[in-house]
C-alpha cells in the first residue's frame, strides 16, 4: 500500500469515527444551550443506542431499519425520563448541582446496562453486507456509506428542525434568552425535555450505526462523551454548525496520529486538543469573540 493509499485509508476511517463524535458533540450543544449544563450521561445514550440496536435486531430478529427506529424511539424515551426524574425537580438547583445530577446519571444508566447486558463487547453485522470496496487506494467497508449517510441525514434533519419549524424555533429562543422566552410564552421546562430527548435520540444514532465497525459494551459511554465534548469545546460550546465540523477534524486527527505515529496515543488525542483549546481559546476556534456570548445552532 503506498503512502498516498494509507492517507486515503486514514481519512475515510478518521471521517467515519468523526461522525460520531459529531453527533456527540451535537447532543452535548443542544442540552447546554437548553439548559447551561453539560450532561455527563451524553455517552450513555450512545452506549444504550448500540446496545438496544443489538437487543432488537440480534435477539428480536427486527429487520434493520424498524430496528434503528426502535432503538432511536426508545432512547429518546431514556433521554426524557431522565430529565423528567433527575432534571426537572431541580427547579432552582445550582449548575454545578445540575451537572453533578448528569454524572450520577451516567453511572446509573451504565450499570443497567451492564445488569442487562453484561460485561462482554456485544457485535452487530454491518447493515448491508461485509463486501468491501476500493476507493482512492483506500478499502472502504458498506458501513462506512451508511455512518457517513446517516449522519448526513441527522444533521440535515436537526438543522430543519431547528430553522424551520416553531418546536424548533422555541427551543432556540430558549437558548439565546430564557426569560425573554418565558415572556411570549414559551414553556423553557418543555424545551429542556424535548433537548433532553432530542439529544438522546442523537446518541441512539450514533450508537446505532458505529457498532457493526467497533464492539459496544456498557461502559463505552465515558471515552465516547470525552470525545464528543472535547469536539464541542473546539467547535465554541453552544455552536451545532462548529461542533459537527470539530468532531470530524478530531476524528480525522485521531486516525492520523494512530497511523502515523501510535496506535497507543489514539484516545489521548481528543484529551490533547481539549487541553490545547482551554488553554489557547476558550470560546472554540468556530466562535468569534463576540459570538461567544450567543448560542446558536
Amino acid at each position: 500500500m503506498t503512502f498516498a493509499s494509507q492517507l486515503a485509508q486514514y481519512l475515510f476511517t478518521g471521517l467515519t469515527v468523526g461522525s460520531i463524535y459529531a453527533l456527540v458533540a451535537l447532543g452535548f450543544t443542544m442540552i447546554y444551550n437548553a439548559t447551561g449544563i453539560i450532561n455527563l450521561a451524553q455517552g450513555e445514550f450512545v452506549m444504550l443506542g448500540g446496545l438496544v440496536m443489538v437487543f432488537l435486531t440480534m435477539v428480536l430478529k427486527i429487520p434493520v431499519v424498524i430496528g434503528l427506529v426502535l432503538t432511536v424511539l426508545a432512547v429518546t424515551l431514556v433521554g426524557a425520563l431522565f430529565e423528567r426524574l433527575a432534571i426537572h425537580p431541580l427547579k432552582n438547583a445550582s449548575l454545578i448541582t445540575l451537572i453533578m445530577v448528569t454524572l450520577a446519571g451516567s453511572i446509573l444508566l451504565r450499570g443497567i446496562a451492564m445488569c442487562l447486558w453484561g460485561k462482554d463487547p456485544y457485535a452487530l453485522p454491518p447493515f448491508s453486507g461485509s463486501q468491501s470496496v476500493k476507493l482512492l487506494g483506500a478499502t472502504i467497508q458498506p458501513q462506512i456509506f451508511w455512518i457517513l449517510g446517516i449522519t448526513l441525514l441527522a444533521v440535515g434533519g436537526i438543522g430543519f428542525f431547528f430553522s424551520r419549524t416553531l418546536m424548533g424555533k422555541a427551543m432556540t429562543a430558549c437558548a439565546f434568552n430564557p426569560l425573554a422566552a418565558r415572556l411570549v410564552g414559551i414553556n423553557v421546562r418543555k424545551m429542556v425535555l424535548f433537548s433532553f430527548g432530542l439529544s438522546a435520540a442523537t446518541g441512539a444514532i450514533a450508537g446505532a450505526i458505529i457498532t457493526p465497525v467497533t464492539l459496544m459494551e456498557y461502559d463505552r459511554g465515558p471515552l465516547l462523551a470525552l470525545k464528543g465534548f472535547a469536539a464541542a469545546v473546539l467547535g465554541g460550546l453552544g455552536s451545532g454548525r462548529g461542533a459537527i465540523i470539530a468532531g470530524f477534524i478530531i476524528g480525522v486527527l485521531e486516525c492520523l496520529g494512530a497511523g502515523l505515529i501510535s496506535s497507543g496515543y489514539k484516545d489521548a488525542i481528543a484529551l490533547l486538543v481539549l487541553l490545547v483549546i482551554l488553554w489557547v481559546r476558550p470560546s472554540g476556534i468556530f466562535v468569534s469573540s463576540e459570538e461567544s456570548e450567543l448560542k446558536k445552532f
